[in-house]
């Protein structure tokens, strides 16, 4: 734990965030190549996730403004307010969305873009899951996101809610979680087999929710009285990702049947004219 500055003003928290979001990225183009993405929606979808990281991380920040208004009392944004990931995702999906497919409805005519999607999202979500996890060993270094207090073998002393004491690092443990799922997930994407955005949705909103149980920050009641915000949100990720999977086998089944009309109609013209 050393939430101090090291280089140029970085925190580790800050660099292992930078280092997160450049492996993602260098990942993805490597991905898309394997996937055989046209090089022009490469560029595309990169641009798109600039956008997203940069807004997606301002809604993080707001999330967290949000969150702290029951410790503080109103609400307020400044170097200290912080950031929560799944304010990031929430806004960083919804703002890669809208660019990709608002503003590629005009640049794609013949939307390869949007048949590429789930291609895209196979190359990205690997690395997203790897910057995640770099994320957290960030968190277990500035001492946030913290479990409950604990006398175990595995606690780590570190500042929390209550002081210096040791705390489960649940930090610690997602990292490593997310570690293995971005391994599963980038096996998938470069056996070709699909179905890692619905996964990694519903895989680790199950975990979410399961891990919420070690953690002891209140940030608030839902509409559900035995689930905090943070179960909440898991549910909705789990059940998005669950309905995606079946989202994604039926436009998969669709487009192999347009290609396949498509190749037959081709042959057909090519025999007429010979």
């Amino acid at each position: 734990m050393y939430p101090y500055p090291v280089f140029l003003g970085l925190t580790l928290y800050d660099i292992c965030l930078c280092v997160g979001i450049f492996i993602c990225f260098m990942l993805f183009g490597y991905l898309c190549d394997r996937q055989r993405v046209k090089r022009r929606i490469q560029s595309f979808a990169i641009m798109c996730g600039a956008g997203a990281v940069v807004l997606g991380y301002c809604s993080a920040v707001l999330f967290q403004a949000l969150y702290n208004i029951k410790s503080l009392g109103r609400f307020e944004i400044n170097a200290n307010t912080g950031a929560t990931f799944y304010g990031g995702l929430i806004g960083g999906v919804a703002v890669f969305l809208a660019l990709f497919f608002g503003i590629g409805h005009f640049i794609f005519k013949d939307n390869s873009h949007a048949r590429a999607f789930f291609l895209i999202a196979d190359s990205a979500v690997p690395g997203i899951a790897l910057a995640h996890s770099l994320g957290r060993i960030g968190c277990l270094t500035a001492g946030c996101c913290h479990g409950a207090l604990t006398d175990k073998w595995y606690g780590i002393e570190m500042w929390g809610n209550m002081g210096f004491d040791r705390y489960v690092p649940v930090q610690l443990f997602e990292a490593v979680f997310l570690l293995l799922l971005a391994a599963f997930l980038f096996l998938r994407a470069i056996g070709k087999q699909g179905l890692c955005l619905p996964l990694y949705l519903s895989i680790y909103g199950v975990w979410r929710f399961v891990a919420e149980y070690l953690r002891d920050d209140y940030r608030g009641d839902t509409f559900i009285s035995a689930l905090t915000p943070s179960q909440l949100i898991a549910c909705i990720l789990t059940a998005v990702g669950i309905g995606l999977i079946f989202v994604e086998r039926y436009l998969y089944k669709r487009f192999s049947l347009n290609e396949t009309a498509e190749n037959d109609k081709s042959e057909a013209k090519n025999e007429t004219a010979e």
